[in-house]
């Protein structure tokens, strides 16, 4: 059984991709003196010729955000076809063919860097994010993106996350109340909170929670004091930061004692090296920006063949 719901390619994403392939096909085919098209294909490519082409692997990875395909070369020519070859989520190989291209060859090339820009980049965050998932796939914790992503990007990147296997935290500020350091600072009006300061932060967050159902409840711990102090309130998850494995330990055996019903979280200094350790020590979930901030494109291409008719 999966541990998440892989929610497929929706609503939300494809209007996502479709306001971010405007801005990119914008940066493409303007000039600065505001000449528009590609000069090139203008120049040499004769405005009827039609051609086909194939996109394929060019090492492997997970192929993820296929959807943006079909919607750039559209954009540019409607009687573009896109044939999808491989389903998402897929494991790919070096040479594996994606998907097969027909149409007017000026709309082929005019899109070809947009459509692998925005398909390399989701790929190779899904290819990432399937690293994270394996490492703890046997185990009863889950791995979760952060709001470390690029701006604009967010909802296709959150996508990419889960094609890998891995799970979504929440998407922006408005969807759930997590209470972080800087929060407690802020209310402290100090840089480091004290454990008061932490309670009463949870206590004012439940309130607000309360007052505007449905909001889950997070709040970051730095210490077993202030675990102790927030558990006794009870939201729905407490963020265990920079806490090293035998400090988790301690912890999930603190929560299993005083209020079993909240969820645990780990995040900070999280990597692939040490990211099963964590979730042997029992937590819940573990978030790791990682997945999207420093994931690199997976290599594709589009080779292109003279059509036959």
């Amino acid at each position: 059984m999966p541990k998440t719901t892989i929610a497929p390619w929706g609503a939300a994403e494809e209007a996502a991709a479709r306001r971010l392939i405007t801005l990119a096909l914008a940066e493409d085919l303007t000039a600065p003196d505001g000449r528009k098209g590609d000069v090139t294909c203008k120049a040499l490519v004769a405005e009827k010729l039609t051609g086909q082409a194939a996109l394929v692997a060019r090492s492997p990875g997970v192929l993820a955000g296929f959807g943006v395909v079909p919607l750039v070369f559209g954009q540019i020519d409607p009687t573009v076809k896109v044939e999808l070859l491989a389903v998402e989520g897929t494991q790919l190989s070096p040479g594996m063919p994606i998907a097969r291209l027909r149409g007017h060859m000026r709309a082929l090339l005019g899109g070809e860097r947009t459509a692998l820009n925005l398909l390399q980049r989701l790929s190779g965050v899904a290819t990432l994010a399937r690293q994270y998932a394996a490492q703890i796939a046997d185990l009863p914790c889950i791995v979760l993106d952060t709001r470390k992503t690029t701006p604009g990007w967010r909802v296709l990147e959150k996508y990419a996350v889960r094609m890998g296997g891995a799970a979504n935290h929440r998407m922006g500020l408005a969807d759930g109340i997590l209470v972080k350091d800087n929060h407690l600072a802020c209310l402290a009006g100090r840089m480091r909170a004290d454990t008061g300061t932490v309670q009463k932060a949870t206590q004012k967050a439940m309130e607000y929670a309360k007052a505007h159902p449905p909001l889950p409840v997070e709040i970051e711990v730095e210490t077993m004091e202030q675990l102790r102090a927030v558990l006794a309130e009870a939201p729905t998850v407490v963020l265990l930061d920079n806490m090293t494995p035998a400090q988790v330990r301690e912890a999930v055996a603190l929560r299993n004692e005083l209020a079993p019903g909240v969820k645990l979280e780990a995040s900070g200094g999280i990597r692939l090296e040490n990211l099963r350790d964590y979730a042997l020590a029992g937590v819940d979930r573990i978030s790791v920006g990682a997945m999207t901030h420093q994931a690199t494109a997976l290599d594709m291409a589009i080779d292109f063949i003279p059509d036959v008719k």
